[in-house]
C-alpha cells in the first residue's frame, strides 16, 4: 500500500510545484529603472504601442552573448525598433544605472556596452544580489546620443537579461535629471533663499549640486504624495515615501512611477518594504 500511495503523492507534489511556478511572479526578474530603459519607458506609458513588454519590463531574458536590445527574445521585438525615436535621458560623463530585481539570481557579471564595445564590467562572483543594484559607468569617451546596452549575466544558468538605455552624454545636465528630486525637495528652497521665487531655484540648481552623492535612487516626474496616503497607479514615488495598501504600510525602496500590477503587495522587497 505504501508504494501505491507514494506515487500519487509524488505526482501531486510535482503538479503542485508546476502550478506554483506557472502562477508565481518568479518568472519576473529585473530591469534598469533609471535612467529609464526602453522597457521602463514602455511600462510607464511614456512610449506607447510596446506590446507585451509594457506589462513585464523585467522579463527580457535570453541566452548570453546577444547584442540586441531584446537579447534575441522574439516576444519583445519592439525593443529593437529604432523608428520609435526612444526618449534619451541627459547624463554627464558618467551615469549611474539602477536595477530593480524581482527575482534575485546568482550573478556572474553585469556588463555595459556602447557601440557594441564593453565599457564596464562588474563581477559579482556568483553571489546573490540585493533587490536593487546600482552601477556607476564612465562614459567620458563618448558624447551625444548613444544607446547603452546593459546586460545582467546570470551565474547559474545560460541566460542573461537585456536592457537598452538611451542617453544623451554630455548634454545640458551633469547627470540623469531623475536623481535631483530625491536629494533636495523643491519645497525646501524657499526656506534657504526667501527672496528667490520657488519656481526657479529648485529646477536650475538641484541637479548640479546633488548628483555626485546620489547613486541608487531615481525619481520620475511628479510630486511625491503625502506620507501615508493610499497607493495609486500613475504616481511618481520617491525612495522613502510611505503608502498604505490592503491595510499595510509600505516604504518605497526604489523611486519609480507606479502602474497597475505593481502594487506594493506584489513588489514587496523589490520596490516596497512593509513596515
Amino acid at each position: 500500500m505504501r508504494r501505491k500511495i507514494a506515487y500519487p503523492l509524488a505526482t501531486l507534489g510535482m503538479v503542485a510545484s508546476s502550478l506554483t511556478v506557472a502562477s508565481s511572479p518568479a518568472l519576473a526578474h529585473g530591469y534598469v529603472s533609471s535612467p529609464p530603459s526602453r522597457q521602463a519607458l514602455c511600462a510607464a506609458g511614456t512610449v506607447s504601442g510596446c506590446g507585451a513588454i509594457q506589462f513585464e519590463p523585467q522579463s527580457v531574458e535570453a541566452p548570453k552573448g546577444s547584442k540586441q536590445c531584446n537579447g534575441g527574445n522574439a516576444a519583445f521585438p519592439e525593443l529593437n525598433d529604432e523608428s520609435r525615436n526612444w526618449p534619451a535621458t541627459t547624463v554627464g560623463k558618467s551615469a549611474t544605472f539602477n536595477w530593480v530585481l524581482t527575482a534575485r539570481h546568482r550573478t556572474a557579471t553585469w556588463v555595459y556596452y556602447v557601440d557594441g564595445t564593453a565599457v564596464a564590467t562588474f563581477d559579482d562572483k556568483n553571489a546573490i544580489p540585493a533587490a536593487s543594484v546600482s552601477h556607476t559607468v564612465d562614459l567620458s569617451k563618448f558624447s551625444g546620443r548613444k544607446t547603452v546596452l546593459a546586460v545582467w549575466n546570470i551565474g547559474d544558468t545560460a541566460a542573461a537579461f537585456y536592457n537598452c538605455v538611451d542617453v544623451n552624454i554630455g548634454g545640458s545636465g551633469s547627470t540623469t535629471p531623475t536623481t535631483a528630486p530625491t536629494t533636495t525637495a523643491p519645497t525646501k528652497a524657499p526656506t534657504t533663499s526667501p527672496t528667490t521665487a520657488p519656481t526657479t531655484a529648485p529646477a536650475t540648481t538641484a541637479p548640479a549640486t546633488t548628483a555626485p552623492t546620489t547613486t541608487a535612487t531615481a525619481a520620475p516626474t511628479g510630486t511625491a504624495p503625502a506620507s501615508g496616503t493610499e497607493w495609486a497607479p500613475g504616481v511618481a514615488y520617491q525612495a522613502g515615501d510611505k503608502v498604505t495598501f490592503g491595510g499595510v504600510t509600505y516604504q518605497c525602496r526604489q523611486a519609480h512611477k507606479s502602474i497597475r500590477s505593481w502594487e506594493p503587495s506584489v513588489w514587496t522587497l523589490a520596490l516596497w518594504l512593509p513596515l
